[in-house]
């Protein structure tokens, strides 16, 4: 927990400096004018080094019984490495899970790598289990959720969703 919490206080510290050096310009406002909130696909961390990344794939793979390649690639997807990553709809760290999923896994921390991938891995393994070991629905449903997939019978109509799934795939077969 303390590493998130010491990420949080550093963009806070940013922040503070944005806005003094706003003032300080001269600028007519004592503040920054208000600009919308936007999400940025650059997280503020650097990706995981990839010897790092490696060993910790190819351990949670094994002890879930997942293909290691399909496992590191649903990580670049997710987040391009990036144990810090944050989706505009809430989903955390390298694997991108979402807030009940990290309550459902016991995993304190979302952006410690080894806790993320862990219940990132044990997810993906429930996915695979229900749908047969069907990569396709898994991904979907990792995606959009079971409900959707169920509901629609397939993987659903959503370009996110297609283009995930297609993607995740297309690195998953060249290897």
């Amino acid at each position: 927990m303390a590493p998130s919490i010491e990420k949080q206080r550093l963009s806070v510290q940013k922040q503070v400096g944005a806005a003094n050096a706003a003032q300080a310009s001269g600028s007519f406002f004592t503040i920054p004018w208000p600009q919308p909130i936007a999400w940025s696909p650059q997280p503020v961390c650097d990706p995981m080094p990839g010897d790092q990344l490696a060993g910790l794939v190819d351990t949670v793979s094994k002890s879930n019984s997942l293909k290691a390649d399909l496992l590191r690639a649903v990580i670049g997807k997710e987040s391009g490495d990036h144990p810090c990553a944050v989706s505009p709809k809430g989903a955390q760290g390298l694997m991108q899970l979402m807030p009940a999923t990290s309550e459902q896994f016991g995993v304190a921390d979302p952006f410690d790598p080894k806790q993320n991938v862990e219940a990132g891995a044990k997810l993906l393994k429930q996915l695979l289990d229900k749908y047969k070991g069907d990569v396709s629905l898994a991904l979907a449903a990792y995606n959009a959720g079971t409900d959707r997939v169920d509901k629609d019978g397939g993987i659903p109509q959503i370009p996110e969703t297609q283009d995930y799934v297609k993607d995740i795939l297309g690195k998953i077969s060249k290897q």
